[in-house]
């Protein structure tokens, strides 16, 4: 597992990045920092194309190196909850229609996704999200200012299952920090895995974060039962009828 000492901090890098160079940063130039996602193709529906193209700019926010000012981005101050690596957008259309006092700001980069959570926002009416379609970790170390978060979602993040492959795995320290320096006094880091190795990570790093707490509610081991507000996905449902765990990783901000 990596540590604050092993492992630098995050540091914004080029979009153009290849998919296969997310690792953490090192003195050589040959190294690039983890990003928050994998370059896979996708085939984009007409639905979801049409939704790119009527919503888009009504609900895509332009990555840039400037603080958000998220009042102004939503046309309201609300608690802010930032959502990494939304996949197809069903939890967070879900967790939005649930919660609409609260905005969220949601990071994914395959436009397949975007387009599915736009198409989702357009038939179900839901005014509280914000999409930014680059890699959250940029976003994070840009455009959001500490203290300006109630909450993070990281739900199924991409596991590396091989273990010479766990040093591009999202949830780390450095990232971590990062996350905790953005919550407000009380806010929340909620993760989400369905591989246990992961899950065991998980615990170890938010555990070993000094800026967040266990939620009062985890069992000895770490695992908080799964909030009111995730739902279950119907990949999580398929995998709960062949055995498989889940298990949400809950800290707070001190």
């Amino acid at each position: 597992m990596p540590s604050s000492t092993s492992t630098p901090p995050i540091s914004p890098e080029k979009p153009d990045a290849p998919a296969d160079a997310q690792q953490p940063s090192t003195d050589t130039p040959h190294h690039r920092p983890i990003r928050s996602f994998v370059l896979r193709t996708g085939r984009v529906t007409t639905g979801q194309q049409a939704a790119l193209d009527a919503l888009g700019t009504r609900y895509i926010l332009p990555f840039q190196p400037a603080v958000l000012n998220l009042a102004q981005v939503f046309g309201r101050d609300a608690p802010t909850v930032l959502e990494i690596g939304f996949g197809m957008g069903e939890a967070t259309a879900h967790i939005a229609r649930q919660r609409p006092d609260e905005n969220f700001l949601c990071c994914e980069v395959h436009t397949p996704g975007v387009g599915a959570l736009l198409k989702r926002i357009g038939e179900e009416q839901i005014g509280n999200i914000r999409i930014i379609q680059h890699d959250a970790v940029q976003v994070l170390a840009q455009m959001i200012a500490p203290a300006s978060l109630a909450g993070v979602h990281v739900f199924f993040p991409d596991p590396w299952h091989k273990k010479r492959h766990h040093k591009r795995r999202l949830i780390q320290l450095p990232l971590v920090h990062e996350l905790a320096l953005r919550l407000q006094p009380g806010g929340y880091l909620h993760c989400a895995t369905d591989w246990q190795e992961y899950a065991e990570q998980m615990v170890q790093v938010l555990s070993a974060e000094a800026l967040l707490r266990r939620d009062p509610a985890a069992d000895a081991d770490g695992y908080a039962p799964r909030p009111w507000y995730r739902p279950l996905t119907k990949f999580e449902q398929r995998g709960l009828r062949l055995g498989h765990g889940v298990w949400d990783v809950l800290h707070q901000r001190a």
